[in-house]
């Protein structure tokens, strides 16, 4: 009994000083106990809602919504012959062995990655170290289904591939940013299928630009990003925050395997015109003509009396090729092209590249403290042996 009266004792107390509190800082709220103040204050409450009444600042799930269905995952797989089967099928060694099993081949799993949806009629925008070694190839679209894909073209000097899905009709592409406008600390998505656990979604910025010089690909000028990317996410998008294609995610700098925050992706402009390319005629060409360069060191530079390292040093020229026929020779150093200047080996190696075969371009090379203008008939770059 004295517990209970105890109960009573203070449930009055907190309730007096709730009337008091309410009294003196809300008196509005009671008016003689009329039950409209009542409906007066419930009414002023805001209403629920079933979700956010618009788009937040800080969200960036409009431009993930916009570009997820466009980002598939690549499985590929590969034809496993079993050993000796060419000696199984001897009708001698059948003699005493026996036919052979028909489980002479299989096929084994031999690369994940990613792929991005460039048309609605299922091209689709990859890299070529995702698919290289593949027999076969299946594409997992973000809504579950599943289609057979066959390769239309790669690139291996850029690390590009195109391929087109089995009779698949008005799928989500993806929008191509123009990539002009993209600047270091604009904020990017990494889409992918990392280690294989699903359709992954990372936020970046832009780190760098044109970054080249790192021995991944022939022609390099990436675009550098602290978005996660990782084993799987190869061929995946990279978008702004609009959900725009501004690159293809292709490598990671990593010592452990893992993402350190140094991603690397091929720029959107790149991926465009290899992808044109391959549609068009089924491979990528290229300006050539013949030489081996290399980067002017300032040693270099000091010995061919410079005072800078700008330009690029031919330190062998082919025989027969282009630039043999043309004049130009080893020691040369390319200063200019069509009137351009050539900052370093691996632009002018682009310059290069970028110039129609066929058509004659200006060099104009320093040789013995003297600048002379040569007129090359550019080639068409060799195809590298395909794996």
């Amino acid at each position: 009994m004295r517990r209970l009266w105890l109960v009573f004792a203070q449930a009055v107390t907190v309730s007096v000083a709730v009337l008091f509190v309410l009294t003196t800082l809300k008196p509005e709220w009671i008016e003689s106990g009329n039950p409209a103040s009542i409906i007066r204050v419930v009414e002023a409450l805001p209403a629920p809602t079933d979700g956010p009444s618009g788009p937040r600042s800080d969200s960036y799930a409009t431009a993930a919504a916009r570009s997820m269905p466009t980002v598939v995952h690549i499985f590929t797989t590969k034809d496993i012959r079993s050993q000796g089967r060419a000696f199984r099928d001897e009708p001698l060694f059948r003699r005493f062995f026996g036919s052979p099993d028909n489980g002479e081949s299989r096929q084994a799993p031999s690369g994940l990655g990613s792929g991005v949806i460039v048309s609605p009629d299922g091209l689709i925008l990859t890299n070529n170290h995702v698919i290289e070694a593949a027999d076969e190839i299946e594409v997992a679209l973000n809504d579950g289904r599943k289609f057979r894909a066959t390769l239309v073209g790669r690139d291996p000097e850029s690390d590009l591939a195109v391929l087109k899905t089995d009779n698949a009709e008005s799928l989500p592409s993806i929008t191509f940013s123009s990539g002009v406008d993209l600047q270091v600390g604009d904020v990017v998505l990494a889409i992918g299928n990392p280690f294989g656990v699903g359709q992954t979604v990372t936020m970046g910025i832009v780190s760098a630009l044109d970054r080249s010089r790192l021995g991944i690909n022939t022609f390099e000028n990436y675009i550098q990003t602290d978005a996660a990317i990782n084993p799987g996410n190869s061929g995946g998008a990279l978008v702004d925050g609009n959900g725009n294609l501004v690159g293809i995610n292709t490598a990671i700098y990593s010592r452990s395997g893992g993402s350190l925050g140094i991603g690397f992706a091929i720029p959107v402009g790149t991926a465009r015109s290899v992808l044109e390319q391959i549609v068009a005629a089924g491979e990528v060409t290229r300006g050539w003509i013949g030489v081996e360069i290399q980067e002017l060191t300032l040693d270099l530079a000091a010995s061919f009396g410079l005072d800078d390292t700008e330009g690029a040093l031919i330190s062998g020229v082919l025989r027969g090729s282009p630039a043999d026929r043309a004049g130009i020779k080893p020691g040369d150093i390319l200063v200019r092209l069509n009137g351009a200047k050539v900052r370093s080996a691996a632009e002018m190696l682009k310059m290069v590249a970028a110039i129609a075969p066929g058509q004659e371009s200006v060099f104009m090379v320093r040789r013995g403290g003297a600048d002379v203008d040569l007129r090359v008939a550019v080639g068409r770059r060799p195809v590298p042996a395909l794996k």
